[in-house]
């Protein structure tokens, strides 16, 4: 949802604004109305209207308020992206996150956060900080950002290779928290290491000749987790080790 709004704001902060306000208007009128039969294409549709009233207002504002603005030459173009570099919505994102104005933590960490979906805990497990920490650095890289007027913009061809891999730690991270879930229930979380896979196909699908994107997709899938097959595996909690300790000894 993120992806296909940020594709209208090409803006991350006015994306994710959007999607929130979408997030709240469904609490409102799903509460009142009940669950729509599909409720992610209504919150996307929400999120873009969300995102172009935006834009709207934006573009009021610099038409009313010119004194108060600066020059806009920096503003990206009305033009439409090429989606012909990168077909998928999704890795198109995870590689515009991934700016080289960035330094590398901050693209993975950035990426991880917004684009795939990963908790502010879980992300600063995956660097082994604390959480306050990485909360300061999502905020920091979203200023720079800002500061930077870094648009939402697919790096054409020439520029893929200086952001892949970064790509590709965001890809082993993101498989890597899903594998191993250090928060919940579920010590193994499908629909992190689904996502995983799915951004390593489509990247071995766009870069058929980079060795260590088919060497992590064949890393994901020889691992156990890859499995359909495999068992739910479940964190095992204090009351559970206790439920399995033996009460007393055979006579």
């Amino acid at each position: 949802m993120l992806a296909a709004t940020v594709r209208v704001t090409r803006d991350l902060d006015a994306a994710e604004e959007a999607v929130q306000d979408a997030y709240v208007r469904a609490l409102e009128i799903w509460t009142r109305d009940g669950v729509p039969a599909k409720p992610g294409a209504w919150l996307t549709t929400v999120a873009r209207r969300n995102a172009l009233n935006l834009i709207r207002r934006r573009r009021t504002l610099e038409t009313k308020l010119p004194l108060l603005l600066g020059p806009t030459d920096a503003d990206p173009p009305d033009a439409e992206v090429d989606a012909d570099v990168i077909p998928d919505d999704r890795l198109r994102l995870v590689f515009t996150c991934c700016h080289p104005a960035l330094d590398r933590d901050a693209q993975v960490a950035l990426t991880l956060r917004l684009v795939c979906g990963v908790a502010t805990p879980e992300v600063a497990h995956a660097f082994l900080v604390a959480e306050t920490t990485m909360a300061a650095r999502l905020t920091r890289a979203k200023k720079k950002i800002a500061a930077a007027r870094i648009p939402y913009a697919v790096p054409g061809t020439d520029e893929l290779p200086a952001r892949v891999d970064a790509v590709l730690t965001v890809i082993h991270l993101l498989y890597s928290t899903g594998h191993a879930a250090p928060t919940g229930a579920d010590l193994v979380r499908d629909e992190l290491t689904g996502r995983a896979l799915d951004l390593a196909r489509m990247l071995r699908l766009l870069l058929p000749d980079e060795r260590e994107a088919a060497g992590l997709l064949a890393l994901l899938l020889v691992r156990p987790g890859a499995s359909p097959c495999r068992p739910r595996l479940r964190r095992c909690t204090p009351r559970r080790r206790a439920m399995r300790r033996p009460t007393g000894r055979r006579s």
